[in-house]
């Protein structure tokens, strides 16, 4: 026999969802209202409340609307990064983001995934580093505990499961490197 998913089962040891309870209510609340929303704050503003809230962040951030950031706290990001419009950041754990990189729009960073191989569909994370110059292209999304090496790309909705080469550009679903990134 296969086995079967029993999912009164599941277990949860890698993340708490209990502690910081308070913390993770005020950040849904006033993340929901300034950043995940289409009406145009400034970006200082955004950048203030993100910083407010834990994030480490660097000089030249440009976040667009629309942006969801599941816990800033756990988040840092180098200078002159640019965020597109509908990228999710589900950082359940650390995420790190390097100098110079592109979320493009809709692009997703997922630190958190299930562990298929137990019927008690166990929660299972991993950190997510983008070096500098990274770009992840639209609707692209980043799996858990993936490294994006210096200036790598992630093109328009590929997925990328696994560490990427310096200067690789990948492709597909799972991304495999398509050819390397000449820049001028």
């Amino acid at each position: 026999m296969k086995g079967q998913v029993k999912l009164k089962t599941f277990a949860n040891p890698v993340y708490d969802p209990v502690a910081g309870i308070l913390k993770r209510l005020v950040w849904y609340v006033i993340g929901r209202i300034f950043i995940n929303t289409y009406f145009p704050f400034p970006q200082s503003f955004k950048i203030f409340l993100l910083q407010k809230f834990g994030a480490k962040i660097d000089v030249g951030l440009v976040i667009k609307p629309k942006v969801n950031i599941k816990y800033p706290w756990l988040l840092s990001i180098g200078d002159n990064t640019w965020i597109g419009e509908q990228v999710w950041i589900d950082n359940l754990v650390p995420v790190a983001i390097g100098n110079n990189c592109c979320l493009s729009q809709g692009a997703m960073l997922l630190t958190g995934n299930h562990d298929y191989k137990k019927s008690s569909f166990d929660l299972i994370t991993g950190k997510i580093t983008l070096e500098e110059g990274v770009w992840v292209g639209a609707k692209a999304i980043v799996c858990p505990g993936v490294t994006m090496a210096s200036h790598s790309i992630a093109s328009v909705g590929s997925i990328i499961s696994k560490n990427t080469e310096p200067y690789g550009i990948y492709a597909g679903n799972p991304a495999s490197k398509i050819r390397m990134r000449n820049i001028a």
